[in-house]
């Protein structure tokens, strides 16, 4: 794959580094970033990038439903386009028989 069908991004909450396709917006592959050595953190720190994290993931969840409510609706046109070419042009011809595959 070259450099042009892919994206080199800096994830902001982790500093990881994500390689993205351009075409899809599919993550390639995922380098973490080094973790820190914890102990400098006092618990409302924590707290904080815990609501962070919890808001993150329900961003992520409902971006996921939108695109699992539009890929429904994508298969359903699919479908129906298929359907109608179907009823459009029957196939006469019956269907093979198993013996004559052989």
């Amino acid at each position: 794959m070259s450099d042009r069908s892919r994206l080199q991004v800096d994830c902001p909450c982790c500093e990881a580094q994500l390689a993205i396709d351009r075409e899809t917006g599919a993550v390639i592959s995922h380098t973490a970033a080094e973790a820190p050595v914890a102990g400098g953190a006092d618990f409302e720190d924590l707290l904080a990038d815990l609501d962070r994290q919890k808001a993150r993931a329900e961003q992520l969840f409902e971006q996921e439903k939108a695109a699992m409510a539009d890929r429904d609706r994508v298969l359903d046109e699919r479908f129906a386009e298929a359907l109608r070419k179907a009823e459009e042009e029957p196939d006469d011809a019956p269907p093979p028989r198993p013996f004559d595959l052989d």
